[in-house]
């Protein structure tokens, strides 16, 4: 009698888990997966790369005084500025603003960075940035929308949902895609790495960079035979469910979301723990930094490597809080970006030597964005605004060519006039990095076969090695 009650209310449980519309449909056309609807899946042509570390520069970076120098506004700095002007965020739009940087070329292919990235500058042969990247939105919310799910608004699949659903998770006891979050959840919230019409499955788990990342990771059972005893009874009273209602994938997604997190209880702490890294690695990390943020980013990148050894996806890492704004400097751009570089430069540079060392540079593509890039005249006296016209990204590792320039903004840095790059031409090429045809990786709803590229976006074949 008991068995059948709990069952009934295990019933009643799974209908208001399966009235969600998260818990959409897979096609009937989709794979079978090698364990349930998380495991993995071979890609649909050989991939170059198996894993994304996605470097998300919350609030948009200069591209004039990071990875594309314009001796013009050195030259023009103070006159008026000299190109029509688009509508700004704010129109408090000043004189044309020089670098308050340095640039020098570095390494054999001798790409320009500035004074900001001293550290990321060693690895500039391993770089290859992209100066024509445009974006269609200018505001912070919708251009984060744009960047994580390929559309300006919310409740769009982020894209490591898109490639967790379309390639699984080779770690059966951790998320397929994971936030490391610094300190700064982009504007726009938590959608930005939702999974919104994928299964639940696919969304991703946020991290905290320290000792405790998830609340609830440790049991609260006095002994393990307690939470072992639940777990028996829900998987007894699943398979009983799953013999009346047959293969649903919608309750197989979320029984795969309980026993994952039953298996993350082991598998998080044993992440998180560094002890075993070596004295050398932690330095390199600059885990013995004097300025917290930069302890902090540090141990995001250790932690990312970690995660790309354990075979995770998608590992995305957001900024930590530096005491001003995010890479949003609409006053104040030389103390502020600052801030913001020597919290992640030693950092960042640190784990692309690290990766390359262990032989995993080659299958990790490596991503460095922000939501859009800032203005080349001042906005006030001593900031930039908002410019989705023309800015800077790059990408090292995963089947790009490194040690190379793509694509090209004006004298001013204003605009993209060369090889432009969109974002949907971005997300495109990183599916195709993996394996992946953009234009096949579909998921029905409404009606419609909706994908991460909409129905735009090309691979951009001339960054490919």
């Amino acid at each position: 009698m008991l068995g059948q009650c709990a069952n009934g209310f295990g019933v009643a449980a799974l209908v208001a888990l399966l009235g969600d519309r998260a818990f959409g449909a897979i096609p009937a056309s989709e794979p079978s997966r090698s364990s349930g609807p998380i495991g993995a899946r071979p890609p649909q042509f050989p991939a170059k790369a198996r894993n994304v570390i996605f470097l998300y520069m919350d609030g948009g970076p200069s591209q004039v005084d990071t990875f594309d120098p314009k001796p013009r506004l050195a030259a023009e700095h103070g006159q008026p500025f000299k190109m029509k002007i688009e509508p700004t965020q704010f129109n408090n739009n000043g004189s044309t603003f020089g670098s308050p940087w340095t640039f020098r070329q570095y390494g054999a292919s001798g790409i320009p960075v500035s004074s900001l990235f001293p550290h990321v500058a060693e690895c500039a042969d391993d770089l290859c940035v992209i100066r024509s990247m445009v974006s269609n939105f200018s505001e912070h919310t919708n251009a984060n929308y744009f960047l994580h799910t390929g559309l300006g608004l919310s409740g769009r699949p982020s894209m490591g949902a898109w490639v967790g659903y379309g390639l699984g998770t080779e770690n059966q006891n951790l998320p397929g895609f994971v936030v490391l979050n610094g300190g700064l959840i982009p504007p726009g919230g938590l959608e930005n790495f939702g999974s919104g019409f994928l299964p639940a499955t696919f969304q991703a788990s946020i991290f905290r960079a320290g000792p405790n990342p998830l609340a609830n990771i440790k049991p609260t059972e006095a002994k393990p035979e307690l939470q072992q005893n639940k777990l028996a009874l829900m998987r007894t009273l699943d398979r009983r469910l799953l013999a009346r209602a047959g293969q649903v994938d919608q309750l197989e997604s979320a029984i795969a979301n309980y026993e994952l997190a039953f298996r993350m209880q082991a598998a998080v702490p044993e992440l998180m723990e560094l002890t075993g890294e070596s004295e050398a690695t932690k330095k390199l990390y600059a885990l013995d930094a004097a300025y917290e943020p930069t302890r902090i980013f540090g141990t995001e990148c250790l932690i990312a490597r970690r995660l790309v050894e354990r075979g995770v996806r998608f590992i995305e890492l957001t900024c930590p809080v530096v005491g001003g704004d995010r890479w949003d400097q609409h006053g104040q751009l030389k103390s502020g970006h600052e801030n913001n570089a020597r919290a992640v430069d030693r950092p960042i540079a640190a784990l692309l030597k690290d990766l390359k060392a262990r032989g995993l540079l080659g299958e990790t593509l490596v991503i460095w964005a922000g939501e859009f890039g800032r203005t080349p005249f001042a906005q006030g006296s001593d900031g930039r605004d908002h410019n989705p016209f023309g800015f800077s990204v790059w990408l090292a590792g995963g089947g790009v060519k490194g040690g190379m320039i793509y694509g090209a903004t004006d004298e001013y840095g204003y605009k993209a006039v060369e090889n432009k790059v969109h974002i949907h031409d971005l997300h495109a090429t990183m599916l195709h990095l993996l394996g992946i045809d953009h234009t096949q990786l579909t998921f029905r709803f409404s009606g419609r076969d909706m994908r991460l590229t909409d129905v735009h976006g090309e691979v951009v074949q001339s960054i490919i090695a």
